[in-house]
């Protein structure tokens, strides 16, 4: 199936995790006070065409608005991202570091936005690149999309 948002057209991407449910909690083990490792992700659907995939994640509910927590591109077409390990390019999330931080809301629940985007080309990016950066650069080459939610909650954890 083929989707249009802003002008774009792709085909819709199936995006899960064996770690959790969309719209449910993200396990401990996978926020900042946890083992702060990336949750695996299993992928479906991506376009015959793809050349690669390129990653977010993004905390929804930041006070400031979105907040990127990781971001990475020039990831080999692949079914499954293994929990812990990632290949291609990470940039600068927000933390101003090049690697993935887990879930760490400053109170209450927040949720977390993984997006998954199938590129028809490689990006030739820095390693000092942020979000807006790979959005600019991706936007002419994605002709896949999906994404996962999960939620966490800082007071429920102790």
């Amino acid at each position: 199936m083929k989707k249009t948002t802003s002008g774009v057209d792709y085909k819709q991407i199936h995006v899960a995790s064996p770690a959790f449910q969309d719209g449910s909690m993200i396990p401990d083990k996978y926020a900042r006070e946890g083992e702060n490792i990336n949750p695996p992700l299993d992928i479906a659907q991506i376009p015959p065409g793809a050349v690669c995939l390129a990653l977010t994640m993004t905390d929804t509910d930041a006070p400031g608005g979105d907040w990127t927590h990781w971001l990475a591109w020039n990831i080999p077409v692949t079914h499954h991202i293994r929990e812990n390990d990632i290949h291609g390019m990470q940039g600068v999330n927000d933390f101003l570091q090049c690697q993935y931080i887990g879930p760490c809301p400053p109170e209450g629940t927040h949720h977390y936005q993984i997006s998954i985007y199938a590129l028809d080309a490689l990006l030739d990016l820095p390693v000092k690149t942020k979000k807006h950066q790979l959005e600019k650069e991706m936007s002419e080459h994605i002709i896949g999309f999906g994404q996962l939610m999960g939620s966490y909650t800082k007071n429920a954890r102790s």
